[in-house]
């Protein structure tokens, strides 16, 4: 059935081509070659057009000989967090690491290859399955910028999955957390820090102020937030003009992340009040969270396929997001399928042989499970 072989030379050749966000149409030509070989429907959209990247979502259908079966989707996303130019993989304790001084990109390779594998599989065992799309997206670790872009909503599905989180496999996310950013300028006043400096107000001084007394980093059980990137000054011999802050906050509970992000534009508020200058903040609800009932089909079926290889079918909740949350928010329900990739976002990167080769399984025997059962 699973052609192990197969599937890891696949997740190698994926993983070997540089695909940073905005940058991936060498791997999105080489993806669409392959499965166009395989037979499949395959198209683009334009998001590259709409998110200003050099590529577009991938489409690929494998048209279903069994009518009544639900209309499923697998999807994975072709960029990786950094670029991988110049990797070198290493295969040690059953084992893919990267070798090199970059990430392996298993994340999310280790989702892209065993979902094509499965479809590959399937065509040649011939089980009944219903249509099956593939749905891979671009630019998902810059704010799921490929999956805001398609026009699921206009595929006809009935629901889906997304291989794109961490083990143990045969595990699923059913529910995930609500995202907001926020960006602070302080507006400080300049002035020479050797000649006159109570002429100027220091913005680092300001921010200080506010950032005293936040409450940062675990503020409940499903909460966070974070002050991610701080930026900002002249010279050393000017009082510092103006701070820049990248912040975050998460949350599945949206009262509390309201309330959490209340409290963080406020610091910032009084402190500019305090030193009598200004601060500008932007404030953007990233994405939304989900929250897939485990009585609906897409988790039912889901648990079915994992026990049926022998997993434990737990269901997760997390603060990461995915394309998941994008395609639910359009009214396509879906959940993420756990992967071996683990380590992900640095270069300590790895995934199993015997993950890969089980997420494929786990891939294939959902497309299974789903014919099994009635068209919503």
């Amino acid at each position: 059935m699973i052609n192990e072989g197969r599937l890891v030379k696949l997740f190698k050749d994926l993983c070997l081509i540089d695909a940073p966000s905005l940058q991936e149409a060498n791997s999105v030509a080489f993806v669409r070659k392959h499965l166009e070989g395989m037979g499949l429907e395959v198209s683009e959209d334009n998001a590259s057009e709409q998110i200003g990247g050099n590529a577009n979502n991938l489409i690929a259908w494998l048209r279903g000989n069994k009518s009544d079966a639900p209309r499923i989707f697998l999807s994975a996303h072709f960029d990786t967090v950094e670029p991988t130019a110049g990797l070198v993989i290493g295969d040690r304790d059953g084992a893919f690491f990267s070798d090199s001084d970059t990430i392996l990109g298993a994340d999310d390779k280790g989702g892209m290859a065993p979902a094509i594998e499965a479809i590959q599989a399937l065509i040649e065992t011939d089980e009944p399955h219903g249509d099956v799309c593939l749905l891979f997206s671009v630019s998902e670790e810059i704010g799921l910028l490929g999956a805001a872009a398609l026009k699921i909503e206009d595929l006809g599905l009935d629901f889906g999955y997304v291989l794109d989180t961490g083990p143990p496999v045969g595990s699923f996310v059913n529910k995930t957390a609500t995202h907001d950013k926020l960006d602070i300028k302080i507006i400080g006043k300049p002035a020479h820090s050797g000649k006159d400096p109570e002429k100027g107000i220091n913005a680092i001084q300001v921010a200080a102020a506010a950032i005293n007394g936040m409450c940062l980093g675990r503020i409940g059980p499903e909460t966070t937030a974070n002050l991610g990137i701080i930026e900002g000054g002249t010279a050393t011999n000017v009082v510092c003009p103006f701070v820049k802050i990248k912040a975050e906050a998460r949350s599945t509970s949206i009262p509390e992340l309201d309330k959490q992000v209340d409290h963080m534009i406020a610091r910032f508020e009084a402190a500019a009040r305090e030193w009598h200058t200004e601060v500008e903040i932007q404030h953007k609800r990233h994405y939304v969270s989900y929250e897939v009932s485990p009585e609906s089909d897409v988790v039912q079926i889901a648990q079915r396929a994992s026990r049926t290889l022998g997993f434990d079918p737990i269901l997760r909740t997390t603060l990461g997001g995915s394309d998941a949350n994008i395609y639910n928010q359009k009214g396509v329900p879906c959940i993420v399928v756990a992967t071996g990739m683990d380590m992900i976002h640095t270069h300590d990167e790895f995934i199993s042989r015997k993950d890969l080769i089980d997420t494929a399984r786990l891939a294939y025997q959902l497309i299974i499970e789903a014919a099994k059962s009635q068209s919503p």
